[in-house]
């Protein structure tokens, strides 16, 4: 069992859910329901499997929950696009789409190692 707390990508993908955060509380009233539960749960589910794929006995379990959290945030990524090009939000979405791609190399990277 791995300290998923100890792993940079892990970290950084805490920090996005943070920033994400403040970024969904800029979405109209009636994308509560919609867009922002959909941007905060898929940050959210990064961070997670990474954690959950950390308690696994097997490389190739955590792999899988690699996988999982990376397909999270090419979802995340497609949301805040969408975000950008409907102009939803006042804040400019770059760093938090940054920050997104920088964890989906982190995470190809990670499951390069464990092949």
């Amino acid at each position: 069992m791995k300290n998923f707390k100890k792993l940079t990508v892990w970290q950084k993908s805490m920090v996005l859910v943070k920033d994400l955060y403040i970024i969904a509380k800029q979405l109209p009233v009636e994308e509560r329901y919609g867009l922002r539960s959909q941007v905060t749960r898929a940050a959210i589910s990064i961070p997670s499997n990474i954690a959950e794929g950390c308690s696994r006995h097997s490389e190739k379990d955590f792999r899988r929950f690699l996988e999982i959290a990376l397909g999270s945030s090419f979802e995340l990524e497609t949301q805040l696009l969408i975000m950008q090009k409907l102009k939803l939000v006042e804040s400019e979405l770059e760093m938090i789409i940054d920050q997104t791609c920088e964890i989906q190399k982190m995470l190809q990277g990670l499951m390069n190692k464990l092949i």
